[in-house]
């Protein structure tokens, strides 16, 4: 079965141009180098599954002419990751039940203590959005079924903190990553299309670097890398120019075609 997959955002935590910057991206006229924060939409027989729903996702689902939602699954509660989930108000108005929220419990709390309103029992804001939380294990090989497709969750470092990357079909999206354990590792094998962290060419203590995530790709041997979660330290073309031709950096908008089942 085939599937889209959409990049909604590409760039880092403060996205990109970063305020109050002026280098040669940030001042950059290739739309490539407008970098909104890191989510994507999965798209298959008129469904739609978002992974992070960051500050910009209200206008990213307008580019994108997206006009209902199936369930959003959640990497991790980092601000960049969770921020826009209010914006999933009028998405969730359609839908016959509530819009399943999908992640671990550290990630779900984040979400009930930041958007309290939304979640209370009594005195319920009356047009908050129609969801509920949908916790998900953090061991190896936990996936829920969402019509018919299996997405697993496949656990990576974020620094110190384990969150979740997910596999779907012959995809992967394993944004935030400084590492992937080997037990992870495994459950990459088969890959069409592999989404990796490469934040900036110096080393960072969260994030996977350049040559790191080009070594990771290299080893799990997926037909085509995307890079994404990318800062203003990456200028687009000249750094697709130097990678392999298998691996190249994502963007806002880019889509995908790929097996899903």
């Amino acid at each position: 079965m085939q599937a889209t997959l959409t990049f909604l955002g590409s760039g880092t935590s403060m996205g990109v141009p970063t305020l109050g910057c002026t280098c040669a991206v940030c001042t950059s006229t290739d739309p490539h180098n407008k970098r909104t924060r890191p989510s994507i939409a999965v798209q298959w027989e008129g469904h739609t599954v978002i992974i992070d729903t960051g500050q910009e996702f209200r206008l990213q689902a307008l580019r994108e002419g997206i006009t209902h939602v199936d369930a959003v699954l959640y990497t991790h509660g980092h601000a960049d990751h969770i921020l826009g989930m209010d914006d999933l108000r009028p998405l969730s108005f359609k839908n016959t039940g509530r819009t399943p929220l999908y992640g671990d419990a550290e990630t779900l709390a984040v979400l009930r203590r930041v958007f309290e309103y939304t979640f209370r029992t009594e005195d319920r804001y009356p047009t908050s959005a129609r969801v509920e939380l949908c916790a998900l294990g953090t061991e190896i090989g936990e996936k829920v079924d969402i019509f018919g497709i299996p997405f697993e969750r496949v656990p990576v470092m974020h620094g110190h903190q384990a969150i979740a990357g997910y596999r779907f079909g012959s995809a992967a999206y394993l944004t935030d990553m400084s590492d992937i354990p080997d037990a992870s590792r495994e459950r990459l094998q088969g890959i069409d299309i592999l989404i990796l962290d490469a934040l900036r060419r110096e080393p960072h203590p969260t994030h996977a670097h350049l040559v790191k995530s080009v070594e990771i790709a290299q080893n799990l041997a997926a037909k085509r890398t995307f890079f994404t979660h990318i800062s203003h330290d990456l200028d687009h073309e000249t750094t697709n120019a130097s990678l392999p031709d298998n691996i190249r950096l994502a963007y806002d908008g880019l889509r995908l075609e790929f097996e899903i089942a």
